[in-house]
């Protein structure tokens, strides 16, 4: 969100993080640099989020991974700070490396607002004036040279969701029933679920809690959630989703009960203007109340669903939804039994939410009935941007922030109650299945091995495009029959409590085991059945991703991946290629890769290849069923970023690859069999 302000950074993978915490610089190829002009303002009931979705996907098709973004225009000065950190916060959803706005009159508002002094303030302005770094949009613009430009007049920006399945898959409001349908009727894919047209129109009854008579649909919304760090701290959508909630309460529409409703604020600010404005107990009414701070429903931590809704749902093999504020609605992410989810602004989260369903025309269809038994439409609950604009301007008030942050490096009491061992190492707890020690460092010596080819490897998974982090390694649930769930009931630990990968991610035993466990994935290998599981080539049986691996290694054969487009989009999660190497991963031979993903992989000594342009493993034959063999120079002084190598099978065909070590220190990192390897033989180098 910094980018926003003008602070010029970007997110890395944890791998790298955790190697720059021990003193290791990082090295990057220089990035384009694409100028994204704004012109003109967002219409009258466009939020934010809208803008966002709509930058998203025109970002996406544009191609921007590895890129820096610069947004510019008289535009950028019509659209707030906050909304300006809401589009450089969806950074990874559009492939950037940052979204940068340049500092203007708006950032310097900002900084007063949230408690700066007047003296600070003017210090910040003369300094960039100074530095030719100051935007004033009231002045005329010089032209700038970027690397390719993109253009949006905000007045064409509509209310828009996205999904079922990505972020940047937009979907205008006015288009989503028909939208939905198509979903239903197109074949298993992003945009399809291969509905039945004869059970398309089915309804499921059932008793909720085995009481109150409740009802499904496909599309019928059983998960709405406020939440993610891109919206929640944002007050025009936060606020607007309160008045939402007011205008409904007011005219007697309320929640289903079976819809599970949650909002988590991006901060402690948000929960005091929407207490301050009177308008958090209408989100308490509709059932929005305050679960908490942080990562919930967008990273699947929304928990389970009660029992007889979700009987309903895979008794009858309901297409349930999810809708919610977040950044990412990638397969299996939110919940295991939501197969659509949308991404939507908050008071859109609570609109569908009254309506129950994502099978509406909102300009035809009523969103409910009012307590004098009228309908109700949703332009009768949608407030008008002044009406939105009054609200924060009379209730977002610098001493909110003041009174938030002044304690922000003191804690809280039971943190500060956490006991600490004064030992400087680590006392591992070898019963503990919640941290574990990793196996990164075991026979480790001080001569780095050097580069590793890779000799008759059998492919492990054949992937399509937009494979994700979450496909790899999901943060969620930890499903009752995976080997996750296996290795933790050995241990004594009831299903109960499980809990989800993302709380176990210091567990390696458990990472490797969820490793490819996303229930949504789909394996080429397998026919089109979707699941974790894969197909051991020489056995030809069926096993868990885990299982399979696991007798590869056994046997002392090595394995390999074959993607698509966009592999390893999404979070930047370090377990995505963590898992792979514990699996006996030794190369990833993709279409493209998504930034931080290849930076990962090559941190753990994974060999990321990319086909030539206009190839990938379907027009060059591959099936998976080969045997693979990536033959690398001995020396790494025989290797250079972005070399050419040749890849061989057992059936005669071989294709050139381009091998993404994109930097001669990325060289020096494979060389040592990864980044923490090569940090720790240069810090006991200088003891």
């Amino acid at each position: 969100m910094i980018d926003g302000l003008g602070v010029a950074g970007w997110g890395v993978g944890g791998i790298e993080a955790e190697a720059a915490m021990l003193g290791q610089p990082m090295s990057m190829v220089l990035p384009g640099v694409v100028g994204f002009k704004l012109s003109g303002k967002l219409l009258d009931g466009v939020t934010a989020t809208d803008l966002v979705l709509t930058v998203t996907q025109i970002l996406r098709k544009h191609g921007v991974v590895g890129k820096f973004v610069e947004f510019y225009g008289a535009g950028v000065g019509e659209i707030s700070l906050a909304d300006r950190a809401t589009i450089a916060n969806m950074s990874p959803e559009y492939g950037a490396t940052m979204g940068f706005f340049p500092v203007d009159k708006v950032t310097l508002q900002y900084l007063k607002l949230t408690g700066r002094s007047d003296e600070t303030v003017s210090m910040i302005e003369a300094y960039l004036r100074a530095n030719n770094m100051f935007v004033d949009y009231s002045e005329p613009q010089q032209e700038r040279v970027y690397s390719s430009y993109l253009h949006l007049d905000l007045g064409d920006v509509v209310p828009c969701v996205s999904g079922p399945k990505r972020p940047h898959d937009r979907v205008p409001l006015k288009d989503m029933k028909d939208d939905w349908h198509s979903c239903l009727d197109s074949k298993v894919g992003f945009k399809g679920f291969a509905v039945p047209k004869e059970t398309q129109e089915k309804v499921v009854k059932f008793l909720f809690k085995g009481e109150e008579p409740a009802e499904l649909k496909h599309g019928s919304v059983v998960i709405a959630a406020i939440t993610s760090c891109t919206n929640t701290s944002n007050p025009s959508v936060m606020l607007g989703a309160g008045l939402v909630a007011k205008k409904a309460c007011e005219l007697g529409l309320k929640v289903k009960p079976w819809v599970k409703t949650s909002l988590a604020p991006g901060s402690g600010v948000a929960t005091k203007y929407l207490q301050e404005s009177g308008l958090q107990k209408y989100l308490n009414e509709q059932g929005f109340n305050i679960v908490g701070y942080g990562c919930t429903t967008c990273i699947g931590n929304s928990g389970d669903l009660e029992k007889t809704v979700g009987d309903a749902i895979t008794e009858n093999d309901i297409v349930a939804a999810a809708v919610l504020s977040g950044n990412r609605n990638f397969e299996g992410r939110v919940h295991p039994l939501t197969r659509a989810n949308y991404l939507a602004s908050p008071p859109l989260v609570v609109a569908y939410a009254i309506a129950g369903t994502v099978n509406i025309d909102f300009d035809k269809e009523p969103i409910g009935v009012s307590k004098d038994g009228k309908d109700v439409y949703f332009r009768d609950i949608w407030p008008s941007n002044e009406e939105v604009a009054e609200v924060v301007q009379n209730n977002v008030l610098p001493e909110m922030f003041k009174s938030t942050y002044k304690a922000i490096t003191t804690g809280n009491p039971v943190w500060n109650e956490l006991a600490v061992a004064a030992e400087k190492l680590y006392s591992w707890d070898p019963t503990s299945t919640y941290i574990h020690e990793p196996p990164y460092f075991e026979g480790m010596t001080m001569d780095p091995p050097g580069p590793h080819g890779v000799k008759d490897a059998y492919c492990l998974l054949n992937f399509g495009n937009s494979i994700t982090t979450d496909h790899i390694s999901p943060a969620g649930s930890i499903n009752r029959d995976s080997p996750a769930a296996k290795y933790l009931m050995e241990r004594g630990v009831d299903s109960r409590q499980f809990n989800s990968y993302g709380s176990r991610r210091g567990n390696d035993e458990i990472m490797a085991r969820g490793t490819f466990a996303n229930i949504r994935i789909l394996n080429k290998l397998l026919n089109g059945e979707v699941g974790p599981k894969t197909i051991h080539i020489p056995s030809g049986e069926k096993l868990t991703v885990f299982d399979a691996a696991m007798k590869y290694k056994s046997a002392g054969q090595d394995t390999i991946i074959l993607a698509g487009d966009e592999y390893g989009s999404g979070s930047s999660r370090d377990w995505a290629a963590k898992g792979p190497m514990l699996l006996g991963v030794k190369a990833v031979i993709a279409k493209s890769f998504e930034r931080i993903h290849r930076s990962n992989l090559v941190g753990m000594g994974i060999v990321p290849l990319c086909f030539k342009s206009g190839e990938d493993a379907d027009t060059l034959g591959l099936t998976g069923h080969e045997r693979y063999t990536i033959d690398l120079p001995s020396s790494v002084s025989d290797l250079r970023p972005g070399q050419d190598i040749t890849v061989k099978t057992d059936t005669g065909k071989q294709f050139t690859c381009t091998v993404r070590f994109d930097t001669e220190v990325e060289l020096a990192y494979f060389n040592h069999g990864g980044i923490l390897q090569y940090v720790i033989r240069q810090l006991a180098a200088k003891q």
